[in-house]
């Protein structure tokens, strides 16, 4: 079988092993799930490989807390690597994320910080965000890692200002824009003047002030008008989603917090969700989520959040 958790059937083993686990769990629930295990020799073998992940969850606990109070700033990057190694292998449950594992500028989960660049430009790095500057006689370029910057850019008509994340390229063609890479979708918002957005895959955009585009796997989207409040809210420490799937929401709030926050059931990533959070409290706002959306959490040792259809 498949070691990696992200494999169909041993995601769908640990489905059910969280229904299984519910104190709410029903009758009906138990005798589906019973039906399932003995459809096929495959579900019973991903419904062991399910309850060897949960029990290395709970025997690395004690471990997970010592190193917690050893190093009460330990990255998220750090922290994940550390708990693979010990625990021997998470398979897919544990995204070994080591973008910007050199990067020249990071932060930390809930951290916000102003960096002044050489040409007297700055930008403000988000919650878990990485770049580094690779400035020259010919222009200046910003690789962004991941995360997400506010740029205020200084006026320099002999070198272009270029920000580089996922596959395409942000030139200021003013001053002030805003960039997040989250989730393999980067997503440019114009705050004053204008930007040229290019890629590998798709024509280069003129962006004008008050609009958005977003770029990714499937290319170039449509520009929208965006509003910039909504845009800049993290840099206040609050985040506004308005009509953004489930699953979008899931992967910000996973920047602003430590431990991974998984979708068990594709089906329900696609709900929308408007709503206002603050930063600093994301396990208020998942609860407020699984109140209103009737969707089921349930935390694997404090380091990991599943979240799951209700009912």
């Amino acid at each position: 079988m498949n070691e990696d958790a992200t494999d169909p059937t041993v995601m769908e083993a640990l489905e059910w092993f969280v229904r299984m686990r519910d104190d709410k769990v029903t009758a009906a629930e138990r005798q589906a799930f019973e039906a399932w295990l003995a459809a096929h020799e495959a579900h019973a073998e991903a419904w062991k490989h399910a309850r060897a992940l949960w029990a290395r969850f709970d025997i690395m606990q004690p471990e997970f807390d010592r190193l917690r109070r050893g190093r009460p700033v330990l990255s998220r990057r750090n922290f994940i690597l550390g708990s693979v190694a010990m625990i021997g292998g998470l398979g897919g449950l544990f995204a070994i994320d080591q973008t910007g594992l050199f990067a020249e500028h990071k932060t930390d989960i809930g951290e916000r910080r102003t960096i002044s660049l050489p040409d007297g430009s700055t930008v403000e790095l988000g919650s878990y965000s990485a770049l580094s500057t690779h400035f020259s006689e010919m222009e200046r370029r910003v690789e962004l890692y991941r995360g997400e910057g506010f740029f205020d850019v200084s006026h320099d008509p002999a070198r272009a200002f270029l920000v580089s994340a996922g596959d395409g390229t942000t030139q200021a063609l003013g001053t002030k824009f805003d960039i997040k890479f989250v989730d393999d979708l980067v997503t440019v918002a114009v705050s004053e003047h204008a930007v040229q957005v290019q890629g590998r895959r798709f024509s280069d955009l003129r962006l004008e002030e008050g609009w958005q585009v977003s770029y990714g796997r499937d290319g170039l989207g449509q520009p929208t008008e965006a509003s910039l409040d909504t845009v800049e809210a993290w840099r206040s420490d609050r985040i506004i989603f308005q009509d953004v799937p489930l699953r979008r929401v899931l992967a910000e709030l996973e920047r602003y917090r430590r431990g991974r926050i998984i979708l068990m059931d594709s089906s329900i990533g696609d709900i929308p969700v408007t709503a206002i959070f603050q930063t600093a409290r994301t396990e208020s706002a998942l609860q407020t989520i699984a109140d209103t959306l009737g969707v089921r959490l349930l935390n694997a040792a404090n380091y990991v959040t599943l979240v799951y259809r209700a009912g």
